[in-house]
C-alpha cells in the first residue's frame, strides 16, 4: 500500500505506521529502512515507528507486566492447551492507536470529539477479505485498499517484483508460536543468530509467564514455542505438511507468473483492477497501518 500510494496508483498518504514489538526479523528491519529510504521519503510519506516495548525482554522480566503470547501448554496430565494471544493488541493496536490519537491532536486521555477519526488502511487482500473488519473504535475507520482494487496476494506479489521488492519479508515476532513448519526452518538455515534466540526463548518461557512464576501463580505444565510441544531444537521442523506443499506449489505459481509478465512488459494490466465500493471516507488523515 505505502509503494501504491508513494507511486499515484492510490491517494497519498499522510503517515505510515509500523508497530514494532521489539524483536522482528533483522530481515524486517533491513526492508522498513529500505522502504524509508526508497519508496518512502521520495514521496513525502512519514515512517512512523511505534513500540509498547521488547515483547522477548518483558516475557522473561518478572517485574513486568506482561501480554501473554500464545503459547503451545503440555500439561501435566497430558493434555494440551493454549495461553490468550494477548501480544498483539499490546504490542501493536495499542501503540498505533496511541499515536492516531497524537496525530489528530487528542492524546490519553483526553475525549476524542465526534466526527474527528483516521482513515486507516489495512493491508488485507482479497485472499483473506474474511478478516476484514471495522475499527473499534469512532477515532478510526478502517478501509481496505488492496481489496477495493480486487488485488489477491498474487497481484501483491506481481507488483513488488516489478518495484524489485520481491523479497519482501513477512512481519512477525521472531518467536511467535505461529510459524509453520517452514519459517522456522528459514531461520535456523539462514540466521543462525536468530535461531539460537529463538532457541533459547523457548527454553526460558518453559515455566511460563516470568512474572506470574515469580509471584507464585505457577503454570500446571510446560510452555513451547512449537505446537509439538517439544523443545525447538528437537521439534520436527524438517517434516512438511500438506498445506506447506500447497503453499509451495503456489508461491512457485506466483513468481514464475510474475517473471513472465516482467518480461513481456505487462505488469502493469496484470491485475483485475475494480472500482471501489461505496463513497470515499472524508477524514483528517490518510493512514497506512
Amino acid at each position: 500500500m505505502l509503494a501504491l500510494s508513494a507511486n499515484g496508483v492510490l491517494p497519498k498518504a499522510d503517515y505510515a505506521i509500523f508497530a514494532d514489538t521489539g524483536w522482528e526479523p533483522r530481515a524486517v528491519y533491513q526492508h522498513l529502512d529500505r522502504l524509508q529510504k526508497e519508496i518512502a521519503a521520495p514521496a513525502g510519506i512519514p515512517i512512523l515507528r511505534v513500540s509498547s516495548g521488547n515483547i522477548r525482554r518483558d516475557a522473561l522480566d518478572p517485574d513486568h507486566r506482561f501480554a501473554s503470547m500464545p503459547l503451545y501448554i503440555l500439561n501435566q496430565d497430558g493434555k494440551q492447551g493454549m495461553t490468550r494471544r494477548q501480544c498483539t493488541g499490546e504490542y501493536k493496536i495499542k501503540p498505533i492507536k496511541r499515536q492516531v490519537r497524537e496525530l489528530l491532536g487528542y492524546p490519553y486521555p483526553r475525549r476524542v470529539p465526534k466526527g474527528v477519526f483516521v482513515e486507516q488502511w489495512v493491508g488485507i487482500s482479497t485472499d483473506e477479505f474474511h478478516r476484514a473488519k471495522d475499527a473499534d473504535v469512532r477515532y478510526m475507520k478502517n478501509r481496505h485498499p488492496l481489496i477495493d482494487l480486487g488485488w489477491s496476494r498474487s497481484d501483491c506479489l506481481r507488483y513488488l517484483t516489478s518495484l524489485g521488492l520481491a523479497d519482501t519479508p513477512k512481519s512477525s515476532c521472531l518467536g511467535c508460536p505461529f510459524h509453520g513448519n517452514a519459517q522456522w526452518r528459514h531461520i535456523r538455515d539462514n540466521s543462525p543468530e536468530e535461531w539460537q534466540d529463538v532457541v533459547e526463548f523457548d527454553a526460558a518461557i518453559r515455566a511460563g509467564n516470568a512474572r506470574a512464576t515469580a509471584s507464585g501463580t505457577r503454570l500446571l505444565g510446560q510452555a513451547f514455542l512449537h505446537r509439538s510441544r517439544v523443545p525447538l531444537s528437537e521439534a520436527p521442523i524438517d517434516h512438511v505438511t500438506a498445506a506447506e506443499w500447497a503453499a509451495r506449489q503456489q508461491q512457485i505459481d506466483d513468481r514464475t507468473a510474475a517473471a513472465e509478465e516482467l518480461e513481456n512488459g505487462v505488469v502493469d494490466g496484470c491485475s483485475p483492477w475494480a472500482c471501489r465500493s461505496g463513497d470515499p471516507v472524508q477524514s483528517d488523515f490518510d493512514l497506512t497501518a
